[in-house]
C-alpha cells in the first residue's frame, strides 16, 4: 500500500468492547483508553476517505515514517501523499489489535497490529498485515499524533 490506512471507534465503550486482549483493556486508564479511540478514529477516517483527516489529527510538529516511505514525512507532505492514495484505492476493511499504550503526562506512545483489505484502481484486492508505533500528545485538551513509525510487514502479505 502506498499510504497509510487507519480507523475509527466513536464511544469509548466501543473501544473496549473491540479490544483484542480483553484483560488488557480492563486495565487501561481513561487516557489510554482515550489514546486508543483517536487512533482508531484517524485509521476509520483514512478508511473513509475523509481528506480532513491529517488537520484535525496530527499536530503542527508531526514526523512520521511508514515502511513504504523513503524518508520521514511532515503534516504537509502526510496531506499531499494522503490525498493521492486516496483516489487510487479503498479500504473493504481493517481490523487494529493494541499491544500496549504507555502515557506518561502528556505524551503517549502507543504500539498495535493492523490487518487491511483493500483494492485499487483496477479492482485488485490485496490484504494486508502490518505494525505500527503512534507517539502522541496532549495539546490544548486533545490527542494529536507527533509522530508514528511502521507499515506493511511483507512477509505476512495475503
Amino acid at each position: 500500500m502506498s499510504w497509510r490506512h487507519r480507523a475509527i471507534t466513536v464511544a469509548l465503550a466501543g473501544v473496549t468492547a473491540s479490544m483484542a486482549t480483553p484483560g488488557l483493556a480492563q486495565n487501561w486508564s481513561g487516557d489510554q483508553l482515550e489514546v486508543w479511540a483517536v487512533i482508531q478514529a484517524q485509521w476509520q477516517a483514512a478508511m473513509e476517505k475523509d481528506a480532513t483527516w491529517p488537520e484535525r489529527f496530527l499536530h503542527e510538529s508531526f514526523l512520521g515514517w511508514g515502511n513504504e516511505n523513503p524518508a520521514p514525512r511532515d503534516k504537509a507532505s502526510t496531506d499531499k501523499w494522503t490525498r493521492y492514495g486516496m483516489e487510487n484505492s479503498t479500504t473493504l476493511m481493517q481490523e487494529l489489535s493494541p499491544i500496549g499504550i504507555v502515557v506518561h503526562d502528556n505524551t503517549a506512545v502507543a504500539h498495535y497490529f493492523y490487518s487491511t483489505a483493500s483494492e485499487n484502481r483496477k479492482g485488485e484486492r490485496e490484504t494486508t498485515h502490518g505494525r505500527y508505533t503512534d507517539v502522541l500528545v496532549r495539546d490544548r485538551g486533545t490527542w494529536r499524533f507527533l509522530a508514528w513509525h511502521g507499515g506493511d510487514d511483507p512477509d505476512n502479505d495475503d
